[in-house]
């Protein structure tokens, strides 16, 4: 690969560059990123088999460390040295962004712990990637990949339920069957995107809404990106109070108090509690 001239044999600043590598289109690579790892003193991979095809690929002969989550820490004394000693190191991981759900964050601390020069470059990114095709809310929250107990899943996402923005997860193929029970337990009327070997040649996007979700193929492999869209806008009908609750106000309002009678009607609509009072009032006056 010829890289542009104008990228070509600018002095490049002493200090720990985040690089992203593609998630899965080797054409995705920026010029940039081909020039600092080229010029970099040594690569942090998350796994070097999976990185040394990447960089021959584009004729990079940077030095590789190995650095992934079981040596980071070990490694993070040596990291520091070399970057206190004015070398240019890169940071990268299988695929995507570092530390968004990779290696990288306890060492980029230490960076800003230390004062050391941290530069990130933007690419590709599995999160934005599949929020951009979502058609949800532009405003979404990254939770990551589950955790390992579905007890935890469970109350995480009852948590995560309450958020009114689209939700980003990551999830081994081999998780997802067990975990549909828990998204249609909390996410129900919503809808959902699953998207797999993304830019790769066989990329599939599928989307359901989440109570329709059914078992996938178990052969499925790999990672999978969710997105669960935003909660739908309530409809202005369903913030009046119906006939059927304006009776029930009427039998309750002799034997309990109006805040009484507010909690058990608020528990099952969304209907606003200062509605639910004002009605009160009103045939509490009129007794």
């Amino acid at each position: 690969m010829t890289l542009n001239p104008k990228f070509q044999n600018k002095e490049i600043k002493k200090g720990l560059y985040i690089i992203p590598t593609p998630i899965g289109n080797l054409g995705d690579i920026t010029y940039r990123a081909i020039e600092i790892l080229k010029k970099s003193d040594f690569i942090l991979c998350e796994d070097t088999r999976i990185s040394r095809k990447v960089m021959e690929k584009f004729d990079v002969k940077s030095k590789l460390l190995s650095n992934h989550k079981f040596n980071e820490k070990k490694n993070l004394s040596l990291i520091i040295n070399h970057l206190r000693n004015d070398k240019i190191i890169s940071l990268v991981s299988d695929a995507g962004t570092p530390g968004i759900s990779d290696p990288g964050a306890i060492l980029v601390r230490e960076c800003v712990k230390e004062k050391i020069n941290i530069f990130p470059l933007p690419g590709p990114s599995a999160v934005s990637t599949a929020v951009s095709i979502s058609g949800f809310s532009e405003r979404y929250f990254f939770y990551g990949f589950f955790p390992s107990k579905l007890k935890d899943i469970k109350n995480d996402l009852k948590l995560l339920s309450q958020l009114n923005s689209s939700i980003v997860f990551f999830i081994s193929s081999k998780k997802m069957n067990k975990t549909i029970p828990f998204l249609k337990e909390s996410f129900s009327d919503r809808e959902i995107l699953i998207c797999r070997e993304m830019t790769k040649i066989y990329e599939e996007y599928l989307r359901y809404k989440v109570d329709d979700l059914k078992t996938l193929d178990k052969n499925l492999k790999g990672e999978l990106t969710l997105v669960i869209s935003e909660k739908k806008k309530i409809k202005k009908s369903s913030l009046l109070l119906s006939e059927s609750d304006k009776n029930n106000i009427r039998k309750m309002i002799k034997k309990l108090s109006i805040k009484e009678i507010v909690n058990l009607i608020s528990q099952n609509n969304d209907v606003p509690k200062k509605k639910i009072y004002n009605f009160c009032l009103k045939i509490k006056n009129e007794v």
